[in-house]
């Protein structure tokens, strides 16, 4: 595959699969596979915008939560020489590390003011994530009230005890993880668990306004045990060596795994001391005073039986293998997803053939390796998920590539390592593109089944047709009460209005996604003026746009040429309103950073500094234009001062923003 195309696949796949795993909670893929994608991205194209991003955006019909301190990834690794290179890269900072189980549930973030549990998060994106307050006051261990009055944002991981999975639910779910996401998401409790069956372990407290006096990260997990919340165990590595500790730590966890009481898949690593962390600092997306230690995959060997055809929402058509029931880390697996055309050209595969599989967690395994032709011996003697024996043949075949879509028997087309059908008229492309207009409208309580419901009963063809639906044609379909369609069309009713930001991304065009949307609407402002373009206009007037190069330009202008019709039958029902110029002023190219204790909330500063054309960023560095610094600033001041950046109060950042635009004063400051 071409580098262009295979940076293209990558960065397309760390999307589709981060958007299973966090808002679905039904990963396709191991965790080790999706690192080796990201791993693989990183080295290709470093600086992707989805290498930036922690998460998916909150399901749409959700309540939001910003968060105040950002919930960033961890940097990972698998091997000694992982821990070894961590140590060596953070071992300026220190020799002190902490050490955590990293736990398989759900990241929660609990905010208390003054003591009291104001409200429950999840991760999201890591800048928003969705409210989820009522059903964490459920968790068991999760207080309504700190034994100390405090402002503070309580980070941890909601997990289920393995002996009541076992107890309760493995006939549910096939793991504890699923569970838990679904338990703390559920609404008007219909979710599969209870969360009064769920434990919150804690690994992290920020605090907004005053902080304990403490050094070391421990010593914050020892302050929580005081406040009332228990963290995750723990333990210190300090030594001229810790990274000899930390390896047989790893082992130790290695071999106590299968017994512990939790399910865990790794182990996380922290420097201890929270000023050394400081100087440390971040890179976008994850900081870089801790490491994520994963426990290695698990493998298996199966049999390749089959392989079926399915077309996704942008047209592009996958294989789905069957493999002959096998059990890895405790789960019977039957499918694994071998993603596109090249892959299968790559193991140069058959049906037939003897296959090693990898599963990290419990979700579809990969394909690894091809071991050659199987024997009939190879699929004796196994049973089914259910118990009940399987009964398949052994037969021997090429893998057959289909020239036409399953969906809709249209003529497919190879792109790099992909097959698509372009088709907007395939059935399968339409379900997904109504399911991903909805969703990203955040129209709730029309999902994935109603889609497919009006696809069948011929009411919809297109999602104009949406907008034409009546009361009493969605009361004829099955369980559409008087009451549901009703809401189904005020949903529809808010969404008559939108801006051409909105509107591009919601047209689920390949790679435009809400960033892209919103670059190159501020580009057009309108809708007319965009059409005009796409009409007379060329692609290199596209890539004069920060961030836009040829493909993206030529791929955003195929797709909308292929949905012309599509924008016109819109653009009469709905109203695209001109997109609102990006924020310019006195702080036009200058980056910020906020710290200490400040009289106005953060989030209001860095408003009013990004409605004046600044940028905000979290770190300091050589390359940061202005420190806005409040009381108690601590490292972040030292480290400014120390690199000559220059440093405001927010007496002096609010003077600024009152200056006229081209006063001379503004000028010299900076």
């Amino acid at each position: 595959m071409a580098g262009e195309d295979r940076i293209e696949y990558l960065a397309e796949a760390v999307r589709y699969h981060r958007e299973l795993y966090y808002n679905h909670s039904a990963p396709e893929i191991s965790d080790s596979e999706f690192d080796a994608m990201w791993d693989e991205l990183t080295k290709l194209d470093p600086d992707n915008k989805v290498l930036h991003e922690v998460g998916p955006e909150p399901l749409p019909g959700t309540v939001k939560v910003e968060h105040l301190f950002p919930m960033r990834s961890l940097d990972k690794g698998i091997s000694d020489e992982d821990i070894i290179h961590f140590v060596t890269q953070s071992t300026f900072g220190g020799k002190r590390y902490l050490a955590q189980p990293k736990l398989d549930g759900s990241a929660l973030s609990l905010e208390y003011i003054a003591g009291n549990l104001h409200r429950a998060a999840t991760r999201g994106s890591g800048e928003r994530g969705e409210d989820v307050t009522l059903n964490a006051k459920l968790v068991a261990n999760v207080p309504s009230r700190l034994n100390r009055p405090v402002d503070c944002h309580i980070r941890g991981e909601v997990v289920m005890p393995l002996a009541v999975f076992e107890e309760k639910y493995r006939d549910v779910s096939p793991n504890p993880r699923n569970l838990c996401s679904g338990a703390l998401r559920q609404k008007h409790g219909d979710g599969k668990a209870d969360a009064a069956d769920l434990v919150f372990w804690a690994y992290d407290v920020k605090f907004p306004n005053e902080s304990p006096d403490c050094t070391n990260d421990s010593e914050l997990l020892i302050w929580l045990q005081s406040a009332g919340v228990e963290p995750a165990p723990w333990e210190i590595f300090e030594s001229d060596s810790p990274q000899i500790d930390m390896i047989d730590h790893t082992k130790k966890w290695s071999k106590s795994r299968a017994t512990y009481e939790y399910e865990i898949d790794g182990l996380v690593f922290k420097l201890d001391n929270l000023e050394q962390r400081e100087n440390l600092g971040m890179t976008a997306h994850h900081p870089r005073w801790a490491l994520a230690w994963k426990f290695p995959s698990q493998e298996a060997i199966s049999v390749l039986l089959g392989v079926d055809w399915q077309t996704g929402r942008t047209g592009a058509v996958t294989p789905v293998a069957r493999i002959a029931p096998q059990m890895v880390g405790g789960v019977t697996v039957e499918n694994v997803t071998l993603h596109n055309v090249g892959e299968v050209e790559r193991l140069g595969i058959k049906i037939g053939d003897k296959v090693k599989i990898t599963r990290r967690g419990d979700v579809i395994p990969k394909i690894i390796e091809n071991l050659g032709k199987a024997a009939a011996s190879d699929i004796s003697n196994r049973v089914h998920a259910d118990g009940s024996q399987f009964t398949g043949k052994l037969e021997f075949a090429e893998i057959s590539i289909p020239n036409l879509c399953p969906a809709c028997n249209r003529t497919l087309e190879k792109d790099g390592a992909f097959l698509r059908c372009i088709s907007l008229e395939c059935s399968a492309r339409t379900a997904r593109s109504l399911t991903y207009w909805c969703r990203t409208l955040e129209m709730d309580g029309i999902g994935e089944k109603l889609i497919e419901a009006l696809l069948d009963s011929e009411l919809v063809s297109t999602i104009a047709d949406l907008y034409k639906l009546s009361h009493s044609q969605l009361t004829s379909l099955e369980r559409i009460g008087d009451k549901s369609a009703y809401n189904v069309l005020d949903e529809l009713a808010k969404t008559r209005s939108m801006p051409l930001s909105k509107f591009l991304h919601a047209l689920g065009i390949e790679r435009i996604g809400p960033e892209v949307a919103a670059t190159i609407s501020q580009y057009f402002i309108s809708l007319q003026k965009l059409l005009v373009w796409v009409e007379g206009g060329d692609n290199e007037e596209l890539t004069t746009i920060d961030g836009i190069g040829e493909k993206v330009a030529a791929i955003f202008r195929d797709g909308i040429n292929k949905r012309k019709e599509l924008i016109h039958a819109l653009s009469e029902i709905i109203d695209v309103t001109d997109e609102l110029e990006a924020a310019t002023g006195i702080f036009d190219g200058r980056s910020f950073c906020i710290t200490g204790s400040l009289s106005r909330p953060r989030k209001e500063i860095a408003l009013a500094i990004k409605n004046a054309g600044g940028k905000v960023v979290g770190s300091v560095s050589g390359n940061l234009d202005i420190l806005v610094a409040g009381e108690k600033a601590g490292s972040k001041l030292a480290k400014a001062e120390s690199l000559g950046v220059k440093v405001w109060s927010e007496d002096e950042l609010f003077s600024q923003i009152a200056e006229p635009r081209n006063s001379p004063k503004t000028l010299f400051e900076f």
